[in-house]
C-alpha cells in the first residue's frame, strides 16, 4: 500500500499510450486521488487483522468497480449489461480477495519461520550458556576448595606443591573450556602451511596411543596416497585429535578403529571408521549443533563442535555416516594442495 502512488502513476502513464482524451484525464484523477488516499491509510490498514485487511481490499475493490461502471452508464451505456456488470462487480473483488488471502498466508509463514529461528537460537544460547557454566564451574570449585586448604594452614612444601599443580591443572581445564568456545564461535586460521595429511594423522595416532591401549582399541591405517592441504597445523591437530577421541570414546569395550587417506581429482580424503555404538538418524542429524552431545549429561558437544568448525574455517567438508550397533564412519574431504596446480 506504500507503493500506491508509484502503481498509481504507471496506471496513468500506461493510459496515455492510448491517447489523451476525456478517459485519460478521467484516470488521471480518479488514479491520481485514489492512490493518494490509499498511501495516506496504510498505516492504519497493517495494523488491522489479516481478515479485516482482506475484508478491506474486497470492498475497496468493489467500490472502485461501482465507480467504474457509473461512469460507463454515464458516459455510454455499455453494450452487453450483464456480462459488463458480471466483470466488474464479481470477478475483481475474487481475484483480490483470493491474491489477499495468498499474500497473508506467506505473510504468516515467514513470520513463523522467523520466529522459530529466533527460538531456536535462544535456545541454543541456553543450552551453550549452561554447558559452559557447568564445565567451567566444576575445575573451578575444586580450584577454590583447594586455595582454602592453603589458606587454612601451613603445609610441607611437597603438599603445597602438590596442591598448587592440581589447581593449575584444574585452572587450566577451565581456560580449554574457554578456548574450544571461542574456537567454535569463529575459528581464526592464524597460520597457513602445507600440511602432510599421512604424517600428521600418524603424529596423532602416536599421541593417542595410551588412550587407544587403555580402551583395548586396534589400530589400523591405510595411507593409500601421500597428499598435501594447506591449512593451520595447530588447528587440523585439535580437530582430529577430538574426532579420533569421539570414536575412541565410542567404543568403551573395545573395537576396531581404521583410519585411511586417498585422493581423488583435486580432493584429499581422511576417512575415520570405528565399530562403536553407532548413532540414530536423529542422532545424526543433530551431530555437531551447539552444545548436543551423543554422551548425555557426560558430555558437552564441544570437541565435535570445534572439529567442525575448524574444518569449515579450513574449507573443507564433512559426510557422517552412522548405524546403531555397527559404527560410525567420518569422511573429511579438504583441497588437495601440489604445487604443480600453481605453476
Amino acid at each position: 500500500m506504500r507503493l500506491s502512488p508509484i502503481l498509481g502513476l504507471c496506471v496513468i502513464i500506461m493510459r496515455g499510450f492510448h491517447g489523451f482524451d476525456l478517459g485519460f484525464f478521467i484516470v488521471v484523477a480518479f488514479y491520481g486521488l485514489f492512490s493518494f488516499l490509499i498511501w495516506w491509510i496504510s498505516p492504519w490498514f497493517l495494523k488491522l487483522t489479516s481478515i479485516k485487511r482482506i475484508i478491506f481490499l474486497i470492498s475497496i475493490t468493489l467500490f472502485v468497480s461501482l465507480g467504474i461502471l457509473m461512469m460507463m452508464e454515464i458516459v455510454g451505456h455499455p453494450h452487453r449489461t450483464l456480462d459488463v456488470w458480471f466483470a466488474y462487480i464479481v470477478i475483481p473483488p475474487l481475484g483480490v480477495a483470493m491474491i489477499s488471502y495468498i499474500i497473508e498466508m506467506m505473510d504468516k509463514n515467514v513470520l513463523l519461520q522467523q520466529q522459530l529461528v529466533k527460538a531456536e537460537k535462544l535456545e541454543a544460547l541456553e543450552q551453550m550458556g549452561a554447558a559452559i557454566s557447568h564445565e567451567i564451574r566444576n575445575p573451578l570449585t575444586t580450584a577454590i576448595g583447594f586455595v582454602q586448604f592453603l589458606e587454612e594452614g601451613l603445609y610441607e612444601s611437597e603438599k603445597r606443591d602438590q596442591y598448587l599443580s592440581i589447581i593449575k591443572g584444574e585452572l587450566d581445564s577451565a581456560e580449554r573450556v574457554i578456548k574450544d568456545y571461542l574456537t567454535f564461535s569463529k575459528p581464526v586460521i592464524e597460520s597457513v602451511e602445507q600440511l602432510d595429511i599421512n604424517q600428521e594423522l600418524a603424529y596423532l595416532l602416536n599421541i593417542l596411543q595410551p588412550l587407544t591401549k587403555l580402551n583395548s582399541i586396534k589400530v589400523s591405517t591405510n595411507f593409500s596416497s601421500k597428499g598435501h592441504i594447506k591449512g593451520d597445523r595447530q588447528k587440523f591437530h585439535q580437530c582430529f585429535i577430538n574426532i579420533i577421541r569421539y570414536a575412541i570414546e565410542s567404543m568403551p569395550n573395545g573395537g576396531n578403529l581404521l583410519i585411511e587417506t586417498y585422493s581423488i581429482q583435486t580432493d584429499m580424503i581422511i576417512k575415520i571408521q570405528d565399530t562403536g555404538k553407532g548413532m540414530s538418524k536423529v542422532q545424526l542429524k543433530r551431530l555437531g549443533e551447539p552444545y548436543y552431545s551423543t554422551k548425555g549429561a557426560k558430555g558437552t558437544g564441544l570437541g565435535i563442535m570445534v572439529a567442525y568448525s575448524i574444518v569449515w574455517a579450513m574449507n573443507g567438508t564433512i559426510d557422517v555416516h552412522s548405524e546403531i550397533g555397527k559404527g560410525t564412519t567420518f569422511q573429511f574431504s579438504f583441497k588437495l594442495y601440489s604445487s604443480n596446480l600453481h605453476r
